[in-house]
C-alpha cells in the first residue's frame, strides 16, 4: 500500500500565480474507503540561529518562530472508494492565495545553513478513526512572478580587483611579505541567476610559486533576533580556475555556474535577509600548507591572500 505525488513538471519549478497540477498515485492491494482526499500547500520561511554563530543569549532562542507565507487546502475528491491496484488520480491548484495580502510575499526556494525557504505539497487520503490516514509530501521550487522581474540582460557590472601583499589584512609567510606578488582583474558585483559569474584574472608577479587560484561564492545570512542581527558566512561553492604555478601576464577567463536551490535572488526582509560574496583566493606552495589540507577556506591563511567582493543575484524573465 503506497500512496505517492507526482507533478506535471520534471524539474518541480512554478511562480506563484501558476496552476500546480499533477497526479496522485495510488497502489493498493486491495480497494480502500476514505473519507475525503485533501490537498495542502505549505510555504515557509525557516529560521534558525546556531549557537556557533551567535552569543549565549541568541542560542537560547535556537530555532525562531517560522515566517509563513501560504497555506492552502482544496479538497480532491469527497468520500468515496479507491480501487486495487494503481490508480491516478489528477489534481490542480494555484499556490497563490487569493488574499495573499495576509501572508508574506512569496520568497524564492532557497536551502541555506541557517535560512530555509520551502514550499511543500501534501496529500491525505482520511480513512476515519480505525484506520491510518495515507499521506506524502513533495518539494516544489518556487521563482518570482515574471511581472516583477526586470527584462533580461541584467546590465553587467564588474569591479577592478588586485592582490598584493599590502591588500592583505592577515600575516603572510616571510617569503610572501618580503618578495611581493600583484594580481589584477576584474569580476561580476552583479548578474542574474540563469547568467555564470563572469570576469578575468591576470598573475602579473610573485616571487613564491602559486599553487592554486579558486573562486568562493559564499552566502551571508542574517537573521534578527530580539534586538540583536546575527549574521553568518557559509561557503555554498569552490571553483579552480588555476592549477599550479600560473605563467605570468596571461589573463585567465572566471566562469562560475551558480547552484540553483542554494541561490536565490538577494533578499532584504524585516527579520532575515540573504546575500552573497565572492572571493579570490590565491594558494602559494608552502611546506607549511601540506599540513593543513582540510583547513577552512573562508579563514586567511598564512599561505593564502584573498579579495572579497558583494556579489547582487538578480531573477530576470
Amino acid at each position: 500500500m503506497s500512496i505517492e505525488l507526482k507533478l506535471c513538471r520534471s524539474n518541480r519549478i512554478y511562480r506563484p500565480n501558476e496552476p500546480l497540477e499533477g497526479k496522485i498515485v495510488t497502489k493498493l492491494p486491495s480497494s480502500i474507503s476514505h473519507h475525503g482526499i485533501r490537498l495542502t500547500v505549505n510555504g515557509s520561511v525557516n529560521l534558525q540561529v546556531r549557537g556557533g554563530s551567535a552569543g549565549v543569549i541568541e542560542s537560547f532562542y535556537g530555532v525562531v518562530k517560522p515566517i509563513p507565507i501560504v497555506n492552502k487546502s482544496v479538497e480532491v475528491a469527497s468520500s468515496g472508494r479507491i480501487a486495487s491496484g494503481r490508480t491516478e488520480i489528477p489534481f490542480s491548484m494555484i499556490p497563490k492565495h487569493p488574499q495573499s495580502e495576509n501572508f508574506e510575499r512569496f520568497y524564492e526556494t532557497f536551502h541555506g545553513a541557517n535560512i530555509s525557504i520551502q514550499y511543500l505539497v501534501t496529500v491525505d487520503i482520511l480513512r476515519g478513526y480505525l484506520h491510518k490516514s495515507l499521506s506524502a509530501t513533495l518539494e516544489f521550487i518556487i521563482e518570482s512572478e515574471k511581472a516583477n522581474l526586470p527584462e533580461q540582460p541584467v546590465p553587467p557590472e564588474m569591479v577592478i580587483f588586485y592582490i598584493t601583499q599590502d591588500t592583505q589584512r592577515h600575516p603572510l609567510l616571510p617569503e610572501l611579505k618580503s618578495g611581493g606578488f600583484r594580481v589584477t582583474g576584474k569580476i561580476s558585483t552583479q548578474c542574474s541567476l540563469l547568467d555564470p559569474i563572469s570576469g578575468e584574472l591576470t598573475v602579473e608577479a610573485s616571487a613564491v610559486p602559486i599553487q592554486s587560484i579558486d573562486i568562493h561564492l559564499l552566502r551571508v545570512e542574517s537573521i534578527m533576533v530580539g534586538e540583536k542581527i546575527v549574521t553568518e558566512n557559509s561557503l555554498i561553492q569552490t571553483t579552480q580556475i588555476a592549477d599550479g604555478d600560473v605563467c605570468r601576464s596571461m589573463t585567465l577567463p572566471i566562469y562560475v555556474i551558480l547552484p540553483r536551490l542554494l541561490t536565490c535572488p538577494t533578499t532584504f526582509a524585516g527579520p532575515f535577509s540573504i546575500e552573497f560574496k565572492v572571493s579570490i583566493v590565491i594558494t602559494f606552495q608552502s611546506d607549511l600548507s601540506k599540513l593543513h589540507p582540510k583547513s577552512d577556506p573562508r579563514t586567511p591563511r598564512l599561505w593564502s591572500a584573498m579579495e572579497s567582493v558583494p556579489l547582487e543575484l538578480v531573477r530576470t524573465k
